[in-house]
């Protein structure tokens, strides 16, 4: 697939990325701007929850392990919001586990992608979920 291609056309589609780590938010940023992704960035739980109902994100991306509040929390916030419930939630984490996932998914995550990430798995989940959810 090229990014000419219409089916990678992500042009317009509203991301959030939660991280703590500057360098995943830049590089998850640069990846998504390059595909034509309007990009917001917070630090953390505390920082997105404003940008989320002021923004309304069409997909979100959180980071598991955050200070103040943390990935699970965020996440179930925003699920547990009648008016946000339905944006797509996608954990990002350096664990693998089972355990992890199996949280991610009790708190309404839609997917779990495992930290180092590739572009074609962030543009993969944004396709299959924010998409779709259009």
């Amino acid at each position: 697939m090229t990014i000419g291609d219409d089916s990678m056309d992500l042009t317009g589609v509203k991301v959030l990325i939660i991280d703590d780590s500057k360098t995943i938010r830049r590089t998850a940023e640069t990846l998504l701007r390059k595909a034509g992704c309007a990009v917001i960035t917070a630090a953390d739980g505390f920082e997105a929850l404003g940008k989320v109902v002021d923004d309304r994100p069409d997909l979100i991306f959180v980071d598991i392990m955050m200070p103040r509040l943390d990935g699970y929390q965020t996440c179930a916030l925003i699920k547990n919001n009648s008016a946000l419930r339905h944006t797509p939630v996608i954990m990002l984490s350096s664990k693998d586990g089972l355990f992890d996932r199996a949280k991610g998914r009790m708190v309404g995550a839609e997917q779990y992608l495992t930290k180092p990430f590739s572009k074609d798995e962030l543009l993969g989940a944004i396709r299959r979920h924010a998409l779709r959810a259009a």
